[in-house]
């Protein structure tokens, strides 16, 4: 499931939201949506369950959003709910900054 970043900046307003933001940590510490946590990509896929919950939804990201939509893909194939914010960073950069 894929989102737009207009649609996915509504659905930030509700606090409650799970963001993961799968970039390095150094791409992270340069700038990151606000309340993503950072859980590399490699983490995330490697071991699911340690960081996920397959009751809860989880908007997950990346630089441009193509490797976003892949990961969310594959949890999505093992039962997770996530959904891929498309354009990842570079999208909410361009919102913010306008």
């Amino acid at each position: 499931m894929i989102i737009n970043i207009e649609d996915f900046i509504e659905a930030q307003k509700n606090s409650s939201i799970n963001i993961i933001d799968i970039r390095n940590k150094y791409q992270y510490d340069l700038g990151h949506i606000d309340r993503a946590k950072n859980i590399s990509m490699s983490n995330l896929l490697t071991n699911p369950k340690y960081y996920l919950n397959k009751a809860d939804v989880y908007y997950i990201y990346c630089q441009c959003g193509t490797s976003s939509k892949k990961v969310v893909d594959m949890l999505n194939n093992l039962g997770y709910r996530t959904i891929s914010i498309t354009g990842g960073y570079n999208s909410y950069q361009k919102i913010k900054s306008s």
